[in-house]
């Protein structure tokens, strides 16, 4: 690789304001929102058109660049980190709606539209993106493609995976692919699919064409306040049992209570122990029905007070409070670590103890924030980096965490990804061969493995080095988790 002559031949494809490599502003690149990973690249390339991001590819491949995409820079799990000798592709630029069909109900959108854009130009038609992360003001939809991300009310819409039609993608060798179509179905393999999720590792997202549902009837959402976090535990499983499908079911404990109650005065319970936020939408004597009896089950679940949002002004106040837990909990430590796990609804007592006592362990105070509907946790571990010993502390406790989760019957991630911060609790999940199947696909798409390198699916010999050192310490993967 010789650095000088790719530059050289870079600013030749590109004009000279998509292209930064002077070193003093390429650290606004060095990470994405998991801050305690920070790499600094050759270069940055901002594109503003798929032509553009193909001749890149292409110079890319021919002088052994390895690539990065980035897209608003919100992710949460070093899936943007920099490679020192590679580039970041920003498609920050490319953030056209290139079509809105009312009648098919569809979005057609470059890899830089903000999530929330989508909404807010359907919603003239009555119409509206489903998926909504906590950070849909910031956020891509080439991001959320990245990492098949989630949001509040996903337990009843899907996440990104079930809210896209068609994807086209370059590949890294440059050629241009198209994956799904205008019907309900595509003969073939479910390659739509395989790439929502796939961080960046298989090809470069040019423009998705995204399903659009109908704006709900009637809309009602219920705020229940419980003692103890095993009584909002239940309540979610008898929510569940009893045949309801909640437009949106979530769960803070009392520090995130705490926290997002200070920051954006929702007027959340500070005392409770644990708050649900259980939304039910559709035709009105639906809602009148669900909401009846969601609050018969949340009062059989020892709930010590349920309150209904009578306005969409308070409704919208309380969503806006779980959708700033994020950085309300970031005002009550200097640093915060956030993990995305995801268990079996029936575990979230008993995983919530494990949390607890390993809160204790670390001498580490956390704050959880979840999708509960789904069991997608978000522990925020908080923690200070400036004393020594603290940020490996909260890696530890994050990694047994995710272990904990493995444990349950769950998974170590839910929406966040791998990316390099997880990437070695993909060998507590994963077998040698089912590993051996990801590189595969791997090199069927990207054979120079130049996309995104090092990320989501480790090296099988990191695996074997990892069981090998566990066996010679006479530990079990991750101590202390042994009655899970």
């Amino acid at each position: 690789m010789n650095p000088a002559s790719f530059l050289a031949e870079l600013r030749e494809l590109l004009p000279a304001d998509a292209i930064v490599s002077r070193q003093s502003t390429l650290p606004a690149w060095e990470c994405d929102g998991l801050s305690a990973m920070k790499r600094v690249p050759l270069a940055v390339v901002l594109p503003t058109a798929e032509s553009e991001v193909q001749a890149v590819l292409r110079l890319c491949l021919r002088h052994g660049i390895p690539v990065v995409p980035r897209g608003a820079g919100t992710g949460l799990s070093g899936g943007a980190l920099p490679h020192e000798q590679g580039i970041v592709l920003s498609l920050a630029r490319m953030k056209s709606i290139l079509e809105l069909n009312p009648l098919l109900r569809t979005a057609r959108v470059q890899p830089g539209v903000r999530n929330l854009s989508v909404s807010q130009a359907a919603r003239p038609w009555g119409l509206y993106y489903a998926p909504d992360p906590s950070s849909q003001i910031a956020c891509t939809i080439g991001g959320n493609v990245a990492e098949n991300s989630g949001g509040v009310h996903c337990l009843k819409y899907g996440l990104t995976v079930h809210n896209i039609q068609s994807l086209r993608l370059v590949c890294m060798d440059g050629e241009i692919l198209t994956l799904g179509g205008t019907s309900p179905d595509s003969a073939g393999y479910d390659l739509t699919a395989l790439l929502t999720g796939s961080e960046g590792l298989l090809g470069i997202v040019t423009e998705v064409t995204l399903r659009l549902l109908p704006l709900p009837e009637h809309t009602r959402l219920v705020m229940a306040a419980f003692n103890s976090t095993h009584q909002a535990a239940d309540a979610v499983s008898r929510i569940i049992a009893a045949g309801i499908i909640p437009a949106g079911l979530e769960m803070m404990d009392n520090p995130a209570i705490r926290a997002a109650e200070d920051f954006v005065h929702a007027g959340y319970p500070v005392d409770a122990s644990a708050i649900l936020l259980c939304e039910v939408d559709g035709a009105m004597a639906e809602v009148e029905a669900r909401t009846s009896q969601i609050d018969s089950l949340l009062r059989d679940s020892g709930a010590s007070h349920i309150r209904h949002a009578e306005t969409e002004e308070q409704r919208n106040l309380l969503w806006k409070g779980r959708k700033s837990a994020f950085p309300a909990v970031g005002r009550l430590a200097p640093d915060y670590y956030c993990m995305d796990g995801s268990i079996p609804r029936r575990k979230l007592a008993e995983v919530l103890d494990g949390i607890e006592q390993l809160s204790r362990q670390y001498g580490l105070a956390v704050a959880n924030v979840f999708h509960a509907g789904d069991g997608n946790l978000h522990p925020l571990i908080l923690y200070d980096a400036n004393q020594p010993g603290e940020l490996e502390r909260a890696e530890s406790f994050g990694a047994d965490i995710l272990a904990l989760s493995v444990a349950v019957g769950g998974s170590i991630t839910g929406e966040h990804g791998v990316g390099l911060e997880k990437i070695d609790q993909m060998c507590l999940q994963y077998q040698a061969d089912e590993m051996a199947c990801f590189h595969a696909i791997k090199r069927a798409f990207d054979p120079a493995g130049l996309l995104n390198p090092g990320k989501a699916i480790p090296e099988l010999h990191r695996c074997a080095e990892l069981s090998a050192m566990h066996v010679h310490q006479g530990q079990v993967p991750f101590p202390g988790l042994e009655r899970f």
